[in-house]
């Protein structure tokens, strides 16, 4: 029998520890670190995540409590709360980014290899959203929303290729989404969806002379003119096909030019209008395009369900910006399983069962490909024969 390291060992192989201590170089992120390494932070806060740990307390005593087995993690005991404490308040959290960055290189990777036939063109397909995550305003001072509320926002960009988050940004809940996406380039021809609140003309017309092409939802208040009327397919859920130019664009010519697409929607008995500078997709696959936006919108769902995003064992800005890149780690983690193994995971459940196995020592690819098999036997080991007798 081949002996296997526990599960949470065999995740933790998928950072390299040369490729981490060159973060750590880069963002000088063991300075002034006396015993405690950034190598224990990081196995201490992805136990957070994977273990669902809710408090310093537990993250500390849970690590400590599996005893001999953190050698094989890297560690040679577990922290301190004060010690954990301090570190997550004091080292940067652009070392947990980095990290992030070095996993989803290996996701790409492992997805890029996998067919998507969900739609036909070759162009990459990402959606653009944001999501709002609560917080005591009383506590988290630094992060006041409204009178009486504190958020954070969480800016993401889902790649539909294993539908792997690519890119992250964390800022106060008070930036606009469209400020952060005016920051972000794409490759040309790459194919962008998101919804209204991105709404801004002129960043639409950016978009084009770049070559990027996206699709989103029309206002009901824009005023546009009809230039021309496309051909729609009879008996189709499509019910125009147009070519506009927007009332409020000043620039007048080709890259100005617009797409309004409006579908019925018979699951909601209402009509649809879908905005897009493509010329060349058929109007059914723009719609479609626009449905598979969704994904982005149930990844955040199973972030805060699954993942501890809505309550943090910090209370600085760094302490929490550290959680959150931890989590989003973890959720490429379990993309990543999923993308691996050939049984049909749904998150919830690969959360659930993940958390029970973290320090089971199995193999951890045979166990995502069949988990409910049990282990093979211990080689050398024989049934106990047991006798009973009875007392006089």
């Amino acid at each position: 029998m081949n002996r296997v390291c526990s599960i949470f060992s065999q995740l933790l192989q998928l950072f390299p520890r040369a490729e981490f201590e060159e973060a750590v170089k880069k963002h000088k992120a063991d300075y002034h670190a006396r015993g405690f390494t950034c190598w224990g932070q990081f196995v201490a806060m992805l136990f957070c995540q994977l273990g669902h740990a809710q408090s310093l307390r537990e993250i500390c005593n849970g690590l400590a409590a599996s005893e001999g087995k953190l050698k094989h993690l890297g560690v040679p005991q577990a922290p301190n709360r004060s010690t954990l404490s301090y570190a997550n308040e004091h080292r940067p959290w652009q070392l947990y980014q980095t990290v992030f960055d070095q996993l989803l290189a290996r996701c790409q990777q492992l997805a890029a290899g996998q067919k998507n036939c969900k739609f036909r063109f070759k162009n990459k397909l990402l959606s653009l959203d944001a999501t709002v995550i609560d917080l005591c305003a009383t506590v988290y001072d630094w992060a006041k929303y409204k009178l009486t509320k504190g958020a954070i926002k969480l800016h993401l960009l889902l790649d539909h290729d294993g539908y792997l988050p690519s890119f992250a940004v964390i800022t106060p809940a008070k930036t606009h989404e469209i400020k952060v996406a005016r920051k972000m380039r794409f490759q040309a021809g790459t194919i962008v969806v998101f919804d209204r609140g991105y709404t801004d003309y002129d960043w639409f017309l950016e978009l084009t002379r770049q070559g990027v092409f996206f699709v989103t939802r029309l206002k009901d208040s824009a005023s546009y003119g009809i230039v021309r009327q496309n051909p729609v397919p009879k008996d189709s859920p499509i019910l125009r096909d147009e070519m506009i130019l927007l009332v409020c664009q000043q620039e007048i010519g080709p890259e100005a030019l617009l797409r309004r697409i409006e579908m019925w929607d018979e699951d909601k008995q209402e009509s649809l209008v879908f905005l897009t500078n493509n010329f060349h997709l058929a109007a059914s696959t723009i719609a479609a395009i626009y449905k598979d936006r969704w994904q982005v919108e149930l990844f955040f769902k199973s972030i805060k369900q699954l993942l501890k995003v809505k309550t943090f064992v910090g209370t600085s800005a760094n302490a929490l910006r550290i959680q959150m890149w931890t989590a989003l780690i973890a959720s490429l983690l379990l993309r990543y399983l999923k993308l691996r193994s050939r049984f049909h995971w749904s998150l919830s459940n690969l959360v659930a069962l993940l958390r029970q196995q973290l320090f089971v020592y199995r193999d951890l690819y045979a166990w995502i490909d069949d988990p409910f098999q049990a282990p093979p036997a211990l080689a050398g080991l024989h049934d106990a024969q047991l006798a009973f007798g009875f007392l006089d």
